[in-house]
């Protein structure tokens, strides 16, 4: 027999009514968000005329390397697909300055007839980039954090190697810009024979990130070739790649591909999906190949000023990426790199965001918000407060709902 009361039950629809009210902004909010899933059938349109103009099959347009080799980075190109803004026309010069270039799947993501599109406004340069002056090329000074060829160290326990300055995709935002330059370039492998050499020589690196540049721009054999050389030394633990493929390039992720990954367990891969437009049904297919060989999946996603600086569109971003099997991890605040200061926002939009998400969705939906310290010092990362303050036995608190309550801190308890 139930041991709940009519008197219970009320008190728990009234708490459960009230809940219901926290989140209903969201649920109208939510209607409204476009994500990948929502716009398939027009993005699918989309790439059926862009095949048109490119001449390609379905068979083609499914090759990653195809995609690659027909990125588009002429003013000339992209103008076959849309009309360009007056902040856009100047793509020459700012091309001059900054590298761009966009595969094709990923230009199928933008709605021509929206100027404020995000997956547009992160791949298609602005003017505001040649004549941002401010930041600097390098802002978190990895110059003075290589101590080998390719490797960048800023922990105690893990550090990096850049395997190439290459992306599908050339980010707007991209923190690492100054090593982009014109010519797509992998890593020498003397140069990584001597990072791996380095990461052999010291028995305290037990973390290994593969990055660049985009890890999933190495062939196979390549990757193979690396991750086993880690395999074989002993006090390396886990292995990690960044890669931006899910998002930009899904079709990266081949069968043969997955069946070498699995071969290097424990891996994890670190992702880039900045709106939840960015996850379509071609981007599952990906994430879900990677998650059923036994990877780990998270999501590095960057507050970006017009395109998710907003509480509840970041939540559903999480929530979107829960779905197709990808771990929120971090949200960075945007560093401060030359010709990028468009879309920085201030820390405090970002602690409201957290705010917005903790307790009103699940907790695997809350990544952690991180801010870069300045000359390489690490990941620093932002919180509310949640402790109001602290007696010999006792603690203030203050919930989700910013209530303050009071928490025993007795042992005896």
């Amino acid at each position: 027999m139930s041991m709940v009361t009519e008197e219970k039950r009320q008190i728990a629809l009234k708490r459960a009514e009230e809940l219901k009210e926290r989140i209903s902004d969201y649920l109208e909010y939510k209607k409204k968000i476009p994500t990948g899933f929502k716009e398939w059938n027009k993005i699918k349109e989309r790439q059926e005329k862009i095949k048109e103009i490119f001449g390609a099959s379905e068979a083609e347009w499914k090759d990653w390397k195809w995609q690659l080799r027909n990125r588009i980075n002429k003013v000339e190109t992209l103008k076959k697909f849309f009309n360009l803004t007056p902040e856009e026309k100047d793509i020459s010069l700012t091309g001059s300055k900054f590298r761009w270039a966009v595969v094709p799947y990923y230009l199928s993501l933008i709605d021509p007839e929206n100027p404020a599109d995000p997956v547009r406004l992160q791949s298609i340069p602005s003017i505001e980039e040649y004549f941002d002056a401010s930041g600097v090329m390098d802002p978190m000074a990895e110059e003075f954090t290589s101590p080998a060829l390719a490797v960048t160290r800023r922990y105690p326990d893990r550090l990096i190697i850049n395997v190439t300055n290459q992306c599908p995709s050339y980010c707007r935002h991209c923190q690492r810009r100054r090593n982009i330059g014109e010519v797509d370039r992998q890593a020498p492998r003397e140069e990584i024979k001597v990072a791996l050499k380095y990461i052999a020589e010291n028995e305290e690196i037990r973390d290994v990130l593969l990055t660049g540049g985009d890890a999933l721009m190495l062939s196979d054999k390549t990757l193979d070739w690396i991750l086993t050389e880690l395999d074989n030394i002993p006090h390396v633990e886990i292995k990690r790649l960044g890669t931006r493929a899910p998002v930009t390039l899904p079709y990266r992720i081949t069968g043969e591909l997955c069946q070498m990954l699995s071969r290097h367990l424990p891996l994890y891969i670190n992702t880039h999906f900045n709106h939840p437009l960015e996850v379509t049904p071609d981007s599952r297919d990906a994430c879900w190949a990677l998650a059923r060989c036994g990877i780990n999946l998270g999501n590095q996603a960057v507050l970006l000023k017009g395109i998710n600086n907003h509480p509840l569109l970041m939540r559903n971003l999480n929530q979107e990426l829960l779905k197709i099997m990808v771990r929120p991890y971090y949200i960075f605040h945007a560093k401060g790199v030359r010709g990028t200061r468009h879309f920085r926002t201030r820390v405090e939009e970002g602690i409201e965001i957290m705010e917005q998400l903790r307790g009103y969705t699940s907790g695997l939906a809350v990544p952690t918000f991180i801010v870069n310290a300045p000359k390489g010092y690490g990941k620093t990362p932002m919180l509310a407060e949640y402790l109001v303050s602290m007696g010999a036995n006792k603690l203030l608190i203050r919930t989700w709902e910013k209530r303050i309550l009071e928490y025993e801190n007795d042992e005896d308890i």
